[in-house]
């Protein structure tokens, strides 16, 4: 019988949607986005949001409806999958939760910070003020308010201090305080789960050949338009792999294999990162290597 929540996280170009379409079909299930970044509507080719053909496979929610001039946030999001939640329980279908963004699935399966809202006018004046700050004031200010979280975060970490100066701000107590607060917990251990851990090597080489086939899909264009916008480019979606290498228009050929080579170095860096976050924080979780064909398989039998 199919489980009526499967969640599956890798890290990037690992495989995941591959997986979670063909469970998908497999179970007549809804695909559910995890990823920070293609919730932006602004970032398709970029992002590897699901195709035109992907979508004709099987439904998917979550994708594309965000604009990123939003600073989108691991809550609201919560916010999103729940009433995704409610609604494929109510109509009897299994949902495959598919993503990189390993924040997203430890708040999924044990519980969000229960962080109270912040003013809105709080949120605003302290983002004007940071405008006119210079480098490493605002890191300087959370040292005094926030210490402990303060000597978490880099100086250049603009979105998080500013985070934590809001609630320390608002609710006078430290971001560390409430982040010691349980919140309610939307997928039960009764869920299938799955982490995808992909050979290096191989991890890397698909990488490469994903960011070339992103150039040639119109990766330059899309990343030339949001520059356009003139957006804070501290909003997350500006923070996007590629934004800032493809964007400027290259000067020459060798300019944008320059481009090309600088944004899949940190493509892989990026991995690295998410790898580092699943051990860690989901270290429980099963690990499926995605070039293991019999094992995919395996998986796919489970759900019979």
């Amino acid at each position: 019988m199919a489980k009526p929540v499967t969640l599956i996280a890798g890290p990037t170009a690992s495989g995941k949607s591959a997986l979670a379409l063909d469970l998908a079909e497999h179970d007549g299930a809804w695909i559910v986005n995890a990823d920070s970044m293609q919730v932006y509507a602004d970032l398709d080719v970029l992002t590897a949001r699901p195709s035109p053909a992907d979508l004709a496979r099987a439904p998917h929610r979550l994708y594309g409806h965000v604009d990123a001039a939003e600073p989108w946030s691991v809550a609201r999001w919560l916010k999103d999958v729940g009433k995704v939640l409610d609604e494929a329980r109510d109509v009897g279908r299994p949902l495959v939760i598919v993503g990189g963004t390993g924040l997203y699935f430890r708040a999924l399966a044990g519980g969000l910070s229960a962080v109270p809202p912040i003013p809105e006018d709080v949120r605003a004046r302290l983002r004007a003020e940071a405008s006119d700050a210079p480098a490493g004031a605002l890191h300087r200010r959370l040292a005094e308010a926030d210490p402990l979280v303060a000597a978490r975060l880099e100086p250049g970490d603009t979105q998080r201090i500013l985070r934590a100066l809001e609630v320390v701000e608002a609710t006078g107590r430290s971001l560390a305080y409430w982040q010691q607060q349980q919140g309610t917990v939307l997928v039960g251990p009764e869920a299938a789960r799955v982490v995808l851990a992909p050979p290096r090597p191989w991890l890397h080489e698909r990488i490469a050949r994903r960011f070339r086939m992103m150039v040639e899909a119109g990766a330059v264009d899309e990343a030339r338009r949001l520059l356009a916008r003139k957006l804070d480019p501290d909003l997350p979606a500006m923070k996007a792999i590629g934004v800032r290498d493809l964007g400027p228009l290259p000067a020459s050929l060798g300019g944008l294999e320059q481009a090309i080579e600088k944004a899949t170095a940190e493509t892989r860096r990026y991995a690295k990162r998410q790898e580092t976050f699943f051990r860690g924080q989901l270290g429980d979780w099963p690990r499926l290597d995605p070039a293991d064909t019999s094992a995919w398989r395996r998986l796919l039998r489970g759900h019979s």
